[in-house]
């Protein structure tokens, strides 16, 4: 922005010479100060600088609208690509894989931020997230020190934290109304599934259990995460619902829950997880296994704090009622 203000002060130079050789030089400089006014109107109507705390309670002020963004979370990635900033995103992390755009960019690392590779790609602002922040405290602060506006997005863990996320990335990046467009469009998507949801019959409505990892460690989730909010959504009910965040779960517990229908979500690096569920020994007894009520759905849709939690919500409503949502 910098250099920007230099082209157009350069450019007023110019006008008001043009200006003297057609009128006096009190109208010369009437005319300058009116577009100086103008431009600085401008520069108040951007909002920039923008100041505001981050989830990790900094206090973070960017000076002017980010030309070079670096995520170092996929969900964040996810955020920026939907904004329409392809163009800005310099860097993501190592397991961006959406949308194709994003497997083309340079990639600054895992769980473990490469902190000179970030340096080099010289960004405006890194939006890291809460999940990770914890254990990159001293990357973080490496690249703050080398004066570069670092923002920690929230862990968010329910739809309304979520719109909150896309709509904050919305104002540090300068596209606000996006931000604002695309949690309108998912607003209406959930109220839609909602909706329809809402016909299904407290006799139908299924008991739900959904696995995020496999044997030998399965793990689930239960209040305060997505999917639980997704499974009320849908008039279903999770049989893990009772406990909190994500846990581990041993075979004879989730027998003993006797679910519906079991969603696991590790199809996209797991061969024939249906399979490997149906044939698991013990569990003969359990309606799911029994109607072999068993779905995969992918992981990133029902996990990812993005733009893409509606179509998540929509394909797992398919799966546990497909005669309400597969028409």
């Amino acid at each position: 922005m910098e250099h920007l203000w230099r082209k157009l002060l350069a450019v007023l130079f110019v006008i008001g010479l043009l200006a003297g050789c057609a009128s006096e030089g009190e109208e010369e400089t009437g005319s300058s100060d009116q577009e100086a006014d103008q431009t600085e109107e401008a520069g108040e109507d951007s909002g920039f600088p923008l100041t505001l705390t981050d989830a990790m309670d900094n206090e973070i002020t960017i000076e002017e609208e980010p030309d070079r963004i670096i995520s170092t979370i996929p969900s964040n990635g996810e955020i920026l690509f939907a904004l329409g900033l392809n163009e800005e995103v310099v860097g993501v992390s190592d397991f961006a894989n959406y949308p194709e755009e994003a497997t083309e960019k340079e990639t600054i690392g895992g769980q473990d931020l490469n902190v000179e590779k970030i340096l080099s790609l010289e960004p405006d602002v890194v939006l890291a997230h809460a999940s990770g922040a914890h254990t990159s405290q001293e990357a973080l602060q490496q690249i703050r020190d080398a004066g570069i506006a670092v923002y920690v997005v929230q862990d968010a863990s329910s739809f309304d934290a979520v719109y909150d996320s896309i709509e904050t990335i919305g104002d540090i990046t300068g596209t606000s109304d996006k931000a604002s467009a695309i949690v309108s469009d998912m607003q209406e998507e959930l109220t839609a599934i909602e909706e329809k949801a809402a016909a299904i019959a407290e006799e139908d409505q299924k008991d739900v259990f959904v696995e995020v990892a496999p044997e030998p460690e399965i793990y689930t989730g239960g209040q305060g995460t997505f999917l639980n909010e997704m499974l009320t959504t849908i008039q279903a009910e999770n049989v893990a619902g009772d406990q909190e965040g994500w846990f581990k779960m041993n075979n004879e517990a989730i027998v003993e829950l006797q679910p519906d229908v079991i969603i696991t979500t590790y199809g996209y690096y797991t061969e024939d997880p249906k399979g490997s569920v149906l044939s698991r020994d013990g569990w003969d007894t359990v309606p799911a296994i029994k109607d072999e009520q068993v779905y995969d759905v992918h992981s990133d849709l029902v996990t990812r704090p993005g733009p893409r939690l509606t179509e998540g919500v929509q394909e797992l409503a398919e799966a546990v009622y497909p005669d309400v949502f597969s028409e």
